[in-house]
């Protein structure tokens, strides 16, 4: 039996590169954290921090992925800087956190998790996929704790994706539902796991196979591989909750048309793969499907516009997952934001 998808997991899958990452391990011991659990409010978040040097650098990871895929980078920024990797909520060594599962909870949760931490602002935000609306609503929520922004191929406030077979502009689906403030373990702590969770869990993993380490994630070290296929054959922890991603992605899209230079003058860094939209989808034609990919990619230099101190970078080796595909264009472009934000100066060319 096909089973519907829940709306948020089947645009969060449409955002990864891969289908399947992960394969299915015998029941092991959880793989030791690299990183701490800080309790932020009666769960506890993995933060991963090394290096020293400020200001911090912050790695929010894309939909899907863990702090240790960051593994190509996070040793090599650390050498000029303290950086941190963490996972969200229900994720890798994360407790489930509370309910709905926003953009602007994740952002909460993080503020929380960096104060409770002892790590101060301001901060170099690179966001992944995903990640980089994490990283614009962050500056949205607390501006004047931003030092720079490093965008990995984020994804775009008006984005189209493959959705049931369909080709949706994801914000259109707002239905004017209001965003609720970040939640609280009090206010709204997470449920069990639903019927429907666990169903559709299974689901994913006959439809697309036993799970296994797929390119770009076997460039990561064995050890790491070993971690991503323990994480990814486990089933959900929490219910997923009501979805919201829509009427955030509309709210987003209004608030920049009204104010385009969100983050001012401070230093960013828009990082894009080159172009490669592969074999269309079935009932999409290859002139649609070009047509759409090369509006998207337009959408994703023109946030360049974010800031008055930009710079765009073309991965011409990568996929979506730069950082895996080539970690040095990431490492430098970060070291290019830094250099900027301590002298408070212009990015170089």
């Amino acid at each position: 039996m096909k089973l519907k998808y829940s709306s948020r997991l089947a645009v969060l899958l449409s955002l990864l590169t891969l289908s399947a990452v992960a394969q299915r391990t015998p029941d092991a011991p959880v793989p030791a954290a690299p990183g701490r659990l800080v309790d932020v409010g009666g769960y506890r978040l993995h933060l991963n921090c090394t290096g020293n040097k400020s200001p911090t650098v912050v790695l929010i990871a894309g939909a899907g992925d863990f702090s240790f895929d960051w593994g190509l980078v996070q040793p090599e920024v650390a050498r000029f800087a303290r950086v941190c990797s963490y996972d969200r909520p229900g994720s890798a060594w994360s407790d489930p956190g509370p309910t709905p599962s926003t953009m602007r909870q994740d952002v909460y949760e993080l503020h929380t998790l960096l104060r409770t931490a002892g790590i101060k602002g301001p901060y170099v935000l690179v966001g992944h996929s995903i990640g980089g609306l994490i990283a614009r609503v962050y500056a949205e929520q607390y501006p004047n704790e931003i030092g720079g922004m490093v965008l990995v191929d984020s994804t775009h406030e008006d984005t189209t994706l493959m959705y049931q077979g369909k080709l949706v502009r994801v914000r259109n689906g707002a239905k004017g539902l209001p965003i609720p403030a970040p939640q609280t373990m009090v206010s709204s702590p997470p449920k069990p796991p639903t019927k429907e969770d666990i169903e559709q869990f299974q689901f994913n993993q006959q439809t697309f196979g036993a799970p296994k380490i797929s390119p770009p994630f076997d460039k990561l070290s064995p050890s790491i591989q070993a971690m991503r296929l323990w994480f990814q054959s486990r089933p959900p922890r929490a219910a997923a909750g009501a979805d919201l991603w829509a009427e955030e992605l509309q709210v987003m899209y209004a608030a920049r048309a009204q104010a385009p230079y969100q983050l001012r003058a401070i230093p960013l860094v828009v990082i894009l793969p080159k172009p490669e939209y592969g074999s269309p989808p079935p009932d999409v034609t290859s002139d649609e499907w070009k047509r759409i990919n090369e509006q998207k990619r337009q959408q994703k230099v023109e946030l360049t516009n974010l800031s008055r101190n930009s710079r765009l970078i073309v991965a011409e080796k990568s996929g979506h997952h730069i950082q895996l595909d080539e970690p040095q264009v990431v490492t430098d472009a970060v070291r290019l934001v830094l250099s900027a934000a301590r002298h408070r100066t212009r990015l170089a060319p």
